[in-house]
């Protein structure tokens, strides 16, 4: 609804308050005279007249709204051009405007046109959420004072975007992948919507190999995602899944474009994740797994995009190449940096590795510091597990 309607309004703000009026609306006709056929096509139909209307009503004040669109564009509203051929991707791209920081243009994206709350985006972000609601406030102000027109990109104008689309659909697909909280582990519509974009997005660039890479990646996540819990919803560790059940036509599609965006020129931190997903999902066992690769990829992938996020990563590739010891002293030295202070994977991964090390008291303090950080239902069901059956402490 929101990308048909900013379509004729080129204004995020004034589409945002047209289809919140078009729900107004339903709830008022529905109770009267039904739910229609198509209650999408209703909404969506009756949110653009109101942006329409609006526009007319407010023509007087155009040179104080220089978004607003002339007669003749109202009258068109379908003259698109037609190098984005999905509403949804169309949308992505219009709100990646180099104008705004690269972190302004994703969290902005994620707001606006993926509907993730704040709360999410900000743990995406790592930052807090009041921080977040000032982040993207300010980004639609510089908009606004800037009076920067909300236009589809012409082909051409892609490239300066698509390094911002490509996050915008990876942080889409973690919220899908392990929802931030709730009852569910993963939200299939979510992730799915996410997919069904990368894929969209390559057909749009299929020379361009970051893009390629991001949809291998989203390709072997996708494939494994039905054995990530059991019947009752508790949470399965990789080593825990049942390999069989995963998807091998994702996984050998996913393989496919790897190995294409690694022969095309130097990977980009999208391929580097794609490689390091393919290894794991093509070891026949957990234990199997080709660690001493990976290991190599994360170094190189530390070198192209040197985030916490993906140190810590490492450092359980780490553990499986030099022992727990040698990981748990770079745990302890991300912990001590501070950028991962609210980030739940890093106690629980220090968790880990002291029960490795047979230190139980010290790995139950931290599974519960990670308990206290989560609030995803599945994830606290499995840390409460591991709680309740650490050995007793003397």
């Amino acid at each position: 609804m929101l990308a048909a309607t900013v379509r004729v309004t080129r204004d995020i703000d004034a589409a945002e308050e047209a289809v919140q009026e078009a729900y107004v609306r339903a709830l008022r006709a529905w109770r009267r005279d039904g739910v229609p056929d198509r209650p999408g096509a209703w909404l969506t139909t009756t949110a653009r007249r109101i942006a329409i209307n609006d526009l007319h009503r407010r023509r007087d004040l155009a040179k104080r709204l220089p978004l607003l669109l002339d007669r003749d564009e109202v009258a068109s509203p379908e003259a698109e051009p037609p190098d984005i051929p999905d509403d949804r991707l169309r949308l992505v791209f219009t709100c990646c405007h180099p104008a705004l920081s690269r972190e302004a243009q994703v969290a902005l994206t994620l707001r606006l046109v993926c509907g993730l709350p704040t709360t999410d985006i900000a743990r995406a972000f790592l930052v807090a959420d009041a921080t977040m609601a000032a982040r993207i406030t300010r980004a639609k102000k510089k908009i606004a004072v800037a009076r920067i027109r909300y236009a589809v990109p012409a082909l051409d104008e892609l490239p300066a975007r698509v390094d911002a689309v490509l996050a915008v659909l990876h942080v889409l697909y973690a919220a899908g992948h392990t929802a931030y909280r709730g009852d569910l582990l993963v939200l299939d519509e979510v992730a799915g919507r996410a997919l069904d974009l990368a894929r969209l997005l390559r057909r749009l660039l299929p020379a361009d190999r970051e893009v390629t890479g991001l949809l291998a990646l989203l390709l072997v996540h996708h494939a494994r995602r039905a054995t990530r819990t059991d019947p009752d919803g508790r949470l399965l560790r990789l080593s825990e899944q049942d390999r069989s059940r995963w998807d091998r036509e994702l996984i050998a599609e996913a393989d496919r474009l790897v190995v294409a965006s690694l022969r095309a020129g130097p990977p980009g931190r999208f391929t580097l994740l794609a490689a390091i997903a393919a290894l794991h999902a093509e070891a026949p066992s957990y234990p199997e797994t080709d660690w001493a690769q990976i290991l190599r990829l994360y170094d190189e992938l530390l070198r192209v995009w040197p985030s916490p996020v993906v140190a810590l990563n490492r450092a359980v590739a780490l553990s499986m190449v030099d022992g727990p010891e040698a990981a748990l002293a770079e745990v302890d030295a991300l912990d001590r940096d501070g950028r991962l202070r609210d980030y739940h994977y890093l106690p629980a991964t220090r968790a880990d590795l002291l029960r490795r090390l047979g230190r139980d008291a010290e790995a139950v303090t931290a599974y519960r510091a990670a308990l206290a950080l989560t609030g995803n239902t599945a994830e606290q069901e499995f840390l409460a597990e591991r709680i309740h059956r650490a050995p007793p402490t003397r």
